[in-house]
């Protein structure tokens, strides 16, 4: 148990050569709008962004974790993500995790999931597949998912706003029982099948994501 609480802190671990420190998850197009001014803000677009996207994304890494067939997995996750940008956005984080994933946890089925998937798989299934070969469960896979989803965005707006770093990081420890919950609910739901998964839902990341790529100069790629 302790190696894989040890794994677990690698996977989550900022420092993780994954490719998230280049995304925002939607808080650059948020700034801009004026949605996202200081840390009341930044709390409440995280809070809404866990309980919508990071909900989603923590059902397909739970399954991923659980071994669920990862084709259907990447489908749904398809399925799930309606914006052309976060589907490329997804893909390319998924390509750069499986490279790191690789090289820390060298894994047959990491090697079958990079072949199959040559262009990149959704970074929540990559991320599920990746805490399988760590050795983690299900649970980890989600509460990885779930504080990645706010983790980003926290980070991006102590640069785009100069907002004072503790007070990011106090936003994050007053979502963490809510996101202890997300990853409850998603590893269960994922017991159930790729059917059951969450499918929840926020058109405005959607919509903002697309603007977002259009943009002739940004500093984050998403």
């Amino acid at each position: 148990m302790a190696a894989s609480r040890s794994a677990l802190l690698v996977l989550a671990d900022g420092r993780f050569p994954a490719g998230g420190h280049a995304h925002s998850g939607g808080a650059e197009a948020a700034v801009k709008a004026g949605r996202i001014r200081d840390a009341a803000g930044l709390e409440a677009f995280c809070r809404g962004r866990l309980h919508t996207a990071g909900l989603t994304a923590a059902g397909l890494a739970a399954g991923a974790a659980l071994g669920l067939d990862p084709y259907a997995l990447d489908e749904a996750a398809d399925a799930r993500t309606p914006s052309p940008a976060l589907r490329a956005a997804a893909r390319r984080l998924g390509r750069q995790l499986m490279r790191a994933a690789r090289a820390a946890w060298p894994s047959p089925e990491l090697d079958a999931l990079a072949s199959a998937f040559p262009r990149g798989a959704h970074q929540p299934v990559v991320l599920g597949a990746t805490a399988r070969a760590a050795g983690l469960g299900p649970e980890d896979a989600a509460h990885c998912a779930a504080y990645e989803t706010v983790g980003g965005p926290a980070t991006a707006v102590v640069r785009l706003l100069g907002l004072d770093p503790y007070q990011a990081t106090g936003v994050l420890a007053r979502l963490a029982p809510e996101m202890d919950a997300v990853a409850d609910r998603a590893a269960s739901a994922a017991r159930e099948g790729v059917d059951a998964l969450p499918a929840a839902s926020a058109p405005l990341l959607d919509i903002t994501a697309e603007q977002h790529a259009a943009w002739p100069v940004r500093l984050f790629a998403s």
